[in-house]
């Protein structure tokens, strides 16, 4: 039932443009196959995919991997070293607040000053980006901790680490798998911009502006289409984890 809705609009849209042949909106099922020729039809040996896939999805994958790892460490350490202190969050939530505003395009021409056109440059934006969501909510998250737990513990006498790992953290957990899971979706929208600028060589957005150019309008789609599949694979995978670690009862995983 859940997926009824979305084989209806796709049948929708083969029925108009099957009706009208719009070279701007092809039918579905002409985009399906052109992506499956382009990424998906290599030997076996290489799981299906095209020397054009390793050279246009595996780069992305690798920087959005590598810059949505590095703010997730960084987001939920510093969240929790943030939200467990009073006034350390009363003194750096005001910088957190104003830095989480600043778009990351914007931040570009500082970024290829800083690291020059490159990869380390596109990874430098999509961990800026993709950082504050992890952080603010890892914060919110310790500090929401119940206050009587806490007290508990020191009655206990349970070291620092221990405190972290059997209360603070099982309690932070929810809140920051919702900001993993709206750092996840930032990272995948950094990778196709930072591929877009001017230098990238390689990539889905690279890609897409590449085929832009050349009015190849049935990759355009395909590239879109692929971002579609891919969104929803990394955020089923996240979703599958919080689950196993959260567990199903959890706000977060209700809500998603």
């Amino acid at each position: 039932m859940r997926w009824s809705v979305f084989f209806g609009a796709v049948l929708c849209w083969e029925a108009a443009a099957r009706a009208r042949h719009n070279v701007y909106f092809p039918p579905p099922l002409r985009i399906a196959r052109h992506t499956r020729d382009l990424w998906f039809s290599g030997p076996a040996r290489r799981l299906f995919l095209t020397s054009d896939a390793v050279g246009t999805i595996l780069p992305s994958l690798g920087r959005m991997a590598a810059g949505f790892t590095l703010a997730a460490v960084s987001g939920i350490a510093l969240g929790i070293a943030v939200g467990r202190s009073r006034r350390a969050y009363a003194l750096c939530n005001p910088v957190l607040q104003f830095a989480r505003a600043v778009p990351p395009p914007a931040l570009v021409p500082v970024f290829v000053v800083v690291f020059a056109v490159g990869t380390p440059m596109q990874v430098a934006s999509i961990v800026f980006g993709a950082v504050w969501p992890v952080l603010v909510n890892s914060a919110e998250g310790a500090r929401a901790t119940d206050p009587l737990r806490l007290q508990v513990a020191a009655v206990l006498r349970l070291t620092a680490p221990e405190r972290l790992w059997f209360l603070i953290l099982p309690s932070a957990l929810p809140r920051i798998f919702a900001g993993l899971r709206l750092s996840l979706s930032l990272s995948l929208i950094l990778m196709v911009f930072s591929e877009l600028l001017p230098g990238s060589a390689d990539g889905i957005g690279f890609t897409l502006t590449d085929a832009e150019t050349r009015s190849d309008l049935l990759t355009v789609w395909s590239a879109l289409l692929l971002l579609g599949v891919l969104g929803y694979l990394l955020n089923s995978g996240l979703l599958a984890v919080e689950k196993r670690l959260a567990g199903q009862a959890s706000p977060a995983g209700r809500t998603a």
